[in-house]
């Protein structure tokens, strides 16, 4: 069946955001489902995949929390400042190195933090309770059994998941893991993504322009969004305003999914959405939304695509929107906005229409109140920069009156 050729003809239809979600929901749960296993010095917020279970306790052996004395510990009942006791030293028990004794009655064994608790010793008294002399110690406290003991499998236990599947591991996951000896870990792959832009108008940062030529922005736009998202940018893509060229950059097998920046809406060199409908479906183009209203999603193969408007608002709009929900998605994270949420009170109402979603950047003041900054102005991105966030305004609305109390998900 041929493809549809809407240029030059506007769109047939515009689809709800939420029809748009849930279009991506039923479309990426149909994909496989793949894992790798990496060293663990490579899987920093990385999403895991298979739960981490320890093999050893830890710690692996009774060791002592304190610098000071092994004892055992009913022979410092009663001792204080004006009663110490006294005791022989006997040797020193240093991380790594045990002392190689069994402690008897009268003794006392130097330990430091870390180090093994000597046998027939069962508590520590703090070296600020003590004071040695030659081989004798004084001891002016009394300490209970297991006292500033840290106790074999008091931390982890052997058997124990130490790590749940799908935690995005931070450092301090990462150093658990490392603290029972495991060297890898077995996480989500990170979606391949493609980036294709588009439009004749534009100059790379450092060229010459000409005049009516623009500097190109989203693919630097692009290249901190996917990671943050975790995806991997496969290639960035530089092509003209040609059928061909688009079509040659959109057919690369081999990548999870595919942006098309810019020739995503009807001007009649916006080829994009012909060549995706030809090899593929794009069952949604225009979504009721401001800005962004070009987006369209669709598959190419095993291949998400995501057309994201040129302007470069639209384009941060529809990818947090779409584009970045998706690679969450298939990297195994949270589908939900990446970004900290504050409530704010309105100092200035926003306009909006029923049936549309509006995206509104505003400037947050002391997290308590926000003032709109801009709905409308899709090629103002400095907008994005002079916000702290933005606000959505729901299609079931027709604005947000001045004093609302609303969420701002701010930019990271």
């Amino acid at each position: 069946m041929p493809a549809h050729d809407i240029r030059m003809s506007g769109f047939r239809t515009r689809s709800t955001v939420e029809e748009a979600w849930g279009w991506l929901d039923v479309m990426l749960a149909k994909v496989e489902i793949r894992n790798e296993t990496v060293p663990i010095n490579q899987a920093y917020g990385r999403s895991l995949a298979e739960p981490v279970l320890s093999e050893i306790d830890v710690p692996g052996f009774d060791r002592s929390a304190m610098d000071g004395y092994a004892v055992i510990a009913d022979e410092t009942t009663g001792a204080s400042d004006y009663q110490p006791i006294r005791l022989r030293i006997v040797g020193e028990s240093m991380p790594g190195k045990a002392w190689n004794g069994t402690l008897q009655p009268k003794q006392a064994v130097r330990i430091m933090t870390g180090a093994p608790i000597p046998d027939g010793a069962n508590a520590v008294v703090p070296v600020e309770y003590t004071q040695a002399e030659r081989d004798d110690v004084s001891v002016s406290t009394t300490v209970g059994p297991f006292k500033h003991i840290g106790r074999t499998g008091e931390d982890i236990q052997s058997g124990a998941v130490v790590v749940e599947p799908g935690r995005l591991l931070r450092p301090q996951d990462i150093a658990v893991i490392a603290s029972i000896g495991t060297p890898t870990v077995t996480v989500r792959c990170q979606p391949k993504v493609r980036v294709i832009i588009t439009g004749n108008e534009l100059v790379k940062p450092g060229q010459k322009k000409r005049p009516h030529q623009i500097y190109e922005a989203n693919s630097s736009l692009l290249l901190g969004a996917i990671p943050r998202d975790g995806g991997i940018v496969e290639s960035i893509n530089f092509v003209e305003d040609t059928e061909r060229a688009i079509e040659d950059a959109l057919l690369i097998p081999d990548v999870d999914v595919i942006l098309i920046s810019g020739g995503s809406s009807v001007g009649a060199e916006d080829f994009a959405p012909l060549l995706i409908e030809r090899h593929g479906e794009l069952p949604i183009h225009g979504i009721a939304m401001r800005p962004s209203s070009p987006t369209g999603l669709g598959q190419v193969g095993a291949a998400l695509v995501v057309l994201l408007p040129g302007n470069p608002v639209s384009c941060l709009c529809a990818y947090d929107f779409f584009a970045g929900r998706a690679i969450r998605q298939l990297a195994g994270r949270s589908t939900d906005w990446p970004f900290r949420q504050v409530t704010v009170t309105l100092e200035k109402k926003i306009v909006s229409a029923i049936g549309r979603v509006d995206y509104c950047r505003v400037a947050v003041k002391n997290e308590k109140s926000a003032i709109p900054l801009a709905i409308s102005g899709a090629s103002i991105l400095s907008s994005t920069t002079r916000a702290d966030g933005f606000v959505i305004v729901t299609s079931e609305s027709e604005g947000l009156p001045e004093g609302s109390v609303v969420t701002a998900i701010l930019y990271g």
